[in-house]
């Protein structure tokens, strides 16, 4: 019997039992789905997250009070470490002897905003940095200018649009020159920002973005903690170069003594990628994980059906064998029809997965994904379990004594 007869033989086989093989095929179905959906899901989301870092460019990196991807509790010493300020922005730019360029960012208030009979849902994150911030934070002026020196120095009441907002706001009009209303207090818009989309539900373009100084005169504490500090070189050669110096002199500047660990945090797209790639993989191997236990659960259905197929089949075993077929020939065949019948269930396991895991790319319009390397890995292992848990069946059918078999009913 060749590889196509035993193709065709079991999926006689398939068809003669039907309800017993789809419940056979749903183990075998659902352990893969889980490994696929799972890795499909955080695949998506890694993609994103890498073209979102891409974004910040190669020669940015940036100083925080606290370490941008945290998976635990902070201990005390994180906890307890100073707010970095302004004042301390501002100092550091003072003593900086590289051709840097420095860009702070704070979140001031989370509210609405009004221009006209119109006005937004008061969830738009207002922002304070100076006229590097664009630059600093992978933004680009659609229409307009940003800010500039002048700006920031007098506290000028000037402010930057997201998308979002100027979609919402200016509907026929160009909304360069209008004066816009946030909390009681009046902003000529200079600029609108181009859009940079989404991730997982929060709009990059949902956020204004006016000088830091003029937002200290209006919501006031000039010695709050800023959410980072964004540092630029001209190329990415001298990235590392600069983090030392920048180092260096926040050290001094915030007192750290000698020997003790920094009391502030650098960042850069790799070390915040390296945490994210963690996190990733602690999910990925999770979900692997209770995909494997499913895929153990379904051996052993598998391994059930085929005893039950050889016991059904005994006299048809018997027949083979009279005419010739050895045990090695009679293995083969159960073999190859347990492998069959795994890989029809990881087949679909994977298509299944792969669509469910990129429902979170529709939901969130992101990019879609497939782990082409899990999914080879799939049909690996359901090829693998198939072996395994169809082993026994083929040794006991290719054991049967061929009179014995003649005469059973």
């Amino acid at each position: 019997m060749n590889v196509l007869d035993i193709f065709r033989s079991a999926l006689d086989s398939l068809r003669t039992n039907k309800m017993r093989t789809v419940l056979t095929l749903l183990g075998m179905v659902i352990g893969v789905f889980a490994i696929i959906a799972s890795v499909t899901a955080v695949k998506v989301i890694e993609v994103y997250f890498q073209n979102s870092l891409n974004v910040l460019g190669s020669s940015t990196f940036t100083i925080q009070r606290f370490p941008a991807i945290n998976f635990g509790d902070n201990d005390e010493r994180i906890r307890n470490r100073q707010p970095i300020t302004y004042d301390q922005f501002q100092r550091l730019e003072e003593q900086i002897s590289m051709p840097l360029t420095l860009s702070p960012e704070e979140i001031f208030a989370q509210t609405s905003i009004r221009y006209g009979a119109e006005q937004t849902e008061p969830d738009v994150l207002v922002f304070g940095s100076n006229e590097n911030y664009t630059a600093n934070f992978g933004y680009d002026i659609e229409e307009g200018r940003s800010f500039t020196h002048d700006d920031v120095q007098f506290g000028r009441p000037v402010i930057l649009l997201g998308s979002d907002i100027a979609e919402d706001l200016f509907v026929n009009e160009t909304p360069i020159g209008k004066t816009v209303r946030m909390d009681g207090r009046s902003y000529q818009v200079v600029g609108v920002l181009a859009s940079k989309g989404s991730f997982l539900g929060f709009s990059w373009d949902k956020r204004v973005i006016a000088p830091i100084t003029t937002l200290f005169n209006v919501y006031g504490d000039p010695n709050r903690d800023l959410e980072s500090i964004s540092v630029r070189t001209d190329t990415p050669r001298e990235l590392a170069a600069a983090m030392d110096h920048i180092i260096g002199r926040m050290r001094t500047i915030r007192k750290v003594p000698p020997g003790e660990e920094n009391d502030f945090e650098i960042e850069t797209n790799d070390s915040v990628q390296g945490a994210f790639d963690a996190f990733t993989s602690i999910l990925t191997v999770g979900g692997a994980g209770i995909g494997l236990i499913s895929l153990l659960a379904a051996g052993v259905g598998i391994m059930n059906i085929m005893l039950v197929s050889v016991t059904e089949r005994t006299r048809e075993i018997g027949i083979r064998k009279s005419l010739g077929a050895r045990r090695r020939d009679i293995t083969r065949q159960f073999l190859l029809e347990a492998i069959f019948l795994c890989q029809i269930g990881g087949l679909f396991g994977i298509a299944l997965g792969a669509v469910a895991g990129n429902m979170l790319a529709v939901f969130f319009e992101i990019s879609a994904a497939f782990p082409v390397g899990w999914a080879l890995a799939g049909v690996a292992m359901v090829t693998v379990v198939a072996v395994v848990f169809g082993g026994y069946p083929a040794l006991k059918a290719a054991r049967l004594n061929p009179v014995d078999s003649l005469r059973y009913e």
